[in-house]
């Protein structure tokens, strides 16, 4: 039996679909948990306080478009000035003392910001 290439066509975008559908398992976890690491995190992780905290620094990012700003952001575990930047340009001081505690779990020490 030969599959016309139109066929084959059909039969592998059918299973780039299928695979797509399915749930993916615990990758973005698994990435994010790297990333506490790399960031020289040495408090508890959790997921949820991480990804709210990257979201700053991604939201930064989108505003101003510098990879550099992303990094440095993010660097020592949120307790650089520039997450505190990011905090104020992006209107959320009315939160960082919500984020030094978030940052004091996930940093293992006061933040110092």
């Amino acid at each position: 039996m030969h599959l016309s290439s139109v066929q084959l066509a059909c039969a592998l975008l059918t299973l780039a679909l299928a695979a797509a559908g399915a749930p993916p398992a615990a990758a973005p976890h698994h990435v994010a948990r790297r990333s506490f690491f790399n960031l020289q995190c040495k408090g508890v992780y959790d997921a949820a306080i991480f990804a709210r905290l990257d979201r700053i620094c991604d939201d930064c990012y989108n505003l101003f478009r510098e990879a550099q700003l992303y990094t440095l952001c993010r660097q020592d575990c949120f307790t650089t000035e520039y997450f505190k930047g990011c905090v104020e340009v992006l209107q959320e001081q009315d939160q960082l003392e919500l984020f030094k505690t978030y940052i004091k779990q996930l940093h293992g020490a006061d933040p110092g910001i």
